[in-house]
């Protein structure tokens, strides 16, 4: 998918292409555009292109087609060191024979920084991160997170207007990891710097980014907001790769009046909304996020679909109950339903009705 390149493009990649071998592409016919100070990830899964693409910003990777530019500036044949673009990496990169106060004075001595505006610096940096009492370790006498705050201030004591970041959260626990998505977005906003990270993590995509490219076979398959990833998908993978989701298989039966009448493959016959079909006859896989599924018929709309289902499962999560069901065939359809004492729960062995507005399915291209 080509974004329409803005002429306000602080990052933009130009029909990008690359190749390790010369014959398979790894990246196929990249466009993509950034303004400054946007917060962009690149998610998908393993092999899909967006670390290439990022290594391919930073310049450790030479791209085998296409220009790529920085600020209206072709940077193709500029050396890493010289793009003065700040690195965050999963593995810290810290080196380990020098202080904390030394490690973020590196990249300041190598722009030939005076000692004084060195050290204001640095104490500046730490203090962003709240690290401000640690620059006389070394990097062995901290923990996972402070070292990931460390490498973090080094990418950001020299001012860049860029940051990269590679998967720079996978090392840390759960609880860690969260609290460091909000200290890295709120850093990033509150000092307007552009950046570009890179994860196979949905939810750390959904939660930090203003726009999430998704990434697939070395194309763009999405690019939007999170919100607009999640309610209205382009097609079957960035439906089922972002957030859970059910998926039921049918046949398109008609398209008219801004919808799509679907007749699923049990015979059950419901409309959607069409997103990538167009004619009577095609193959289609209908979406439908599990929260958008009710099953309190008091709730229910009176253009609500009414489906039977038998629960197969009911798990009890805290905050919310996950109920397994078999619907239309797939016994793998999810709903989730808040914990509230007038929640409905339900047990394994029970057919329900259960239901959902034609406007939160969707008819996807089958996979």
């Amino acid at each position: 998918m080509a974004d329409t390149l803005r002429n306000d493009a602080f990052v933009a990649f130009e029909r990008v292409q690359k190749s390790y071998d010369g014959e398979t592409l790894v990246v196929k016919d990249l466009n993509l555009d950034m303004p400054k100070g946007e917060f962009l990830t690149m998610l998908g899964p393993s092999g899909s292109g967006k670390t290439t693409c990022l290594m391919m910003l930073a310049g450790f990777e030479t791209a085998t087609h296409g220009e790529i530019k920085l600020d209206g500036v072709s940077i193709n044949n500029i050396p890493p060191h010289k793009r003065g673009i700040g690195m965050v990496f999963q593995n810290y990169a810290l080196f380990p024979h020098m202080t904390v106060a030394e490690n973020l004075s590196f990249p300041l001595e190598v722009r030939g920084l005076g000692k004084s505006e060195r050290e204001g610096k640095i104490k500046r940096a730490l203090d962003m991160v709240q690290m401000g009492e640690f620059g006389g370790r070394r990097p062995a006498q901290l923990s996972g997170g402070q070292q990931q705050r460390i490498a973090l201030a080094r990418a950001l004591v020299f001012e860049p207007e860029l940051v990269l970041m590679d998967e720079p959260l996978g090392a840390l626990d759960k609880q860690l990891r969260e609290h460091m998505q909000f200290e890295i977005t709120r850093l990033a906003h509150e000092l307007g710097i552009t950046t570009v990270y890179v994860t196979h993590d949905q939810t750390e995509a959904l939660t930090m980014s203003d726009r999430v490219a998704v990434f697939n076979d070395g194309r763009i398959q999405q690019l939007a907001p999170p919100d607009q990833l999640y309610e209205s998908p382009d097609n079957s993978f960035v439906a089922q790769f972002i957030g859970e989701n059910n998926t039921l298989l049918g046949t398109v039966k008609e398209v008219k009046g801004g919808y799509a009448l679907v007749e699923l493959d049990d015979g059950e016959v419901i409309d959607c909304k069409p997103v990538n079909v167009s004619k009577p006859g095609e193959r289609t896989l209908v979406s439908i996020r599990p929260e958008r599924v009710e099953i309190d018929k008091s709730r229910l709309h009176p253009d609500a679909h009414l489906l039977k289902a038998e629960v197969l499962e009911f798990i009890y999560m805290g905050d919310i109950f996950r109920t397994r069901l078999r619907v239309a065939g797939n016994e793998d359809f999810v709903i989730k339903t808040r914990n509230a004492p007038d929640q409905k729960r339900l047990r394994p062995g029970e057919t329900i009705e259960i239901g959902w507005l034609p406007d939160d399915c969707r008819a996807l291209d089958a996979p």
